[in-house]
Order: structure tokens, then sequence, then C-alpha cells
């Protein structure tokens, strides 16, 4: 039985479909109005008002306090 002859130099002109990354499940840049409805509710949403902080770290550790509080 004769082995089938390989040209392994030989260019593939045409592809099926391309392999691409996997994105990131956490990444903002891809982020859209539904993906931060979907955040509120899987975290039980955030008060509504304004509030009003002295640094940015006081304000990120009340966001998380909020978010990750039992919900009611």
């Amino acid at each position: 039985m004769k082995q089938p002859f390989i040209n392994v130099e030989e260019k593939i002109d045409r592809f099926v479909g391309r392999r691409t990354k996997t994105p990131d499940a956490l990444a903002m840049a891809g982020s859209t109005k539904a993906d931060a409805i979907a955040w509120q509710k899987a975290f039980g949403g955030i008060p509504r008002g304004v509030y009003r902080f002295k640094t940015h770290e006081e304000a990120d550790e009340w966001l998380w306090r909020m978010m990750t509080r039992p919900k009611s």
C-alpha cells in the first residue's frame, strides 16, 4: 500500500473558522448595559440616591458592603 503524499510546505489558502481567545468574563472592556443589569440582579442591587465620601477607598468599601450584604 502506498503512503499518501503530503506536502508540508504547501500554503493553505482557506480557513473554515478561526480560533479566538476566550473572553475575560470580568473584563469591563466589552461591558454592556445588559451586563450591568445582570450584575445588579446577581448582587441584589445597591441603594439608590446620592452618597458623599471623603475618599475613593471609603466609597469602594461602602459599595462592596452594599453589594455583598444579605438580601432581605
